[in-house]
């Protein structure tokens, strides 16, 4: 997608960098953005991953405060990476230190963080993200510099959407290796609750009925059990904060799921069939495999006013859309002027 201007998409190329929260995804982040060439520092509420990130070679202010301040002089991007429950605090800092800051978030949930940011930033330039990527590890030692390649990164297109600071969200995850979907919050908050929030309810379930099996059952545990429950080794407190974050939708995807899995027990005590469950199963992971292999080429319309735009842009994601990329004529605009 093409900026309104080149002079826009320079500066996002090239848009300092704040990562506020250096565990998985933010020390990924972190690393990514720097080895992408990009000015980039963090801060973190451990002294521990201060001195980890530190002796990794890495910038890391003293405290939050100190890291926004320094990106409010520097007209750097702010990328919020702490779990839902310490948002209030992260963002209290951000609303009394840089209060008209480019702000961002990697959370998987979007409208409860937009909620956060009018209370306690109201004056931020929020475009919310999420890379839709992890692993069941947590920390600083868990980050990696690959976690965002080949990945799909959510940035919120809202119709009250900044779009210089979404070309900045985008120009970021692209940097990092990502490709980028445009969603509204809350369609992307309803989407999450099926293929993210629920698979790690039914994964703590499945993880819990094994166990109760006993040492026979967890001898036996093979590539089904393990693949079933990876996710069930986040640490609980984490998983607490997004699912519950995600109450509504979460709970339309759990009656959807205990629908069919009462279904499939009235099957199964009746007639002994199993057969309808299993075959919408399968051609429900079928589509799955068929959407990842369909990497058409996707272009939209872009002119037209902000709303229209904003609109293109949802319309690209609902149709499994995502931005790859700048074309070459707005890198060209981009580019400085020749001496």
């Amino acid at each position: 997608m093409e900026p309104d201007n080149g002079a826009v998409l320079a500066a996002a190329l090239t848009r300092p960098v704040c990562v506020l929260g250096l565990g998985l995804i933010g020390g990924s982040l972190l690393r990514a953005a720097v080895d992408a060439g990009r000015d980039a520092w963090g801060a973190s509420a451990s002294e521990t991953t201060i001195e980890k990130a530190r002796a990794d070679g890495y910038d890391v202010a003293d405290t939050v405060a100190e890291a926004v301040r320094r990106a409010a002089d520097a007209d750097a991007l702010i990328v919020v990476a702490v779990p839902l429950t310490s948002m209030d605090d992260v963002l209290a800092v951000v609303g009394k230190e840089a209060p008209d800051a480019r702000l961002t978030d990697v959370t998987s949930v979007k409208e409860p963080v937009r909620e956060a940011v009018d209370r306690w930033a109201a004056g931020a330039r929020f475009v919310g993200g999420h890379p839709m990527t992890g692993t069941e590890f947590s920390g600083w030692d868990a980050g990696s510099l690959q976690l965002f390649h080949d990945k799909v990164w959510v940035v919120a297109t809202d119709d009250d959407t900044d779009l210089d600071v979404w070309t900045d969200v985008v120009a970021l995850a692209l940097a990092c290796g990502a490709t980028v979907v445009p969603a509204a919050s809350d369609e992307h908050d309803v989407a999450v609750a099926r293929i993210s929030h629920l698979p790690h309810l039914l994964a703590a379930v499945l993880a819990a009925v094994g166990a109760d099996g006993g040492e026979l059952a967890l001898a036996l545990a093979a590539g089904s059990f393990a693949d079933g429950t990876r996710v069930a080794a986040t640490r609980p407190e984490l998983t607490a904060a997004m699912c519950e974050g995600n109450r509504a939708a979460l709970l339309a995807a759990l009656d959807d799921a205990l629908g069919r899995l009462g279904a499939a027990r009235g099957s199964l005590a009746s007639t002994g069939g199993l057969l309808s469950t299993l075959t919408a199963g399968h051609d429900g992971r079928s589509t799955l495999e068929a959407a990842r292999l369909d990497r058409r080429e996707l272009r939209i319309d872009v002119s037209g006013t902000p709303a229209e735009r904003l609109e293109a842009m949802r319309e690209l994601g609902r149709s499994g859309g995502r931005i790859i990329g700048w074309t070459a004529e707005a890198l060209d605009e981009a580019a400085p002027p020749e001496e």
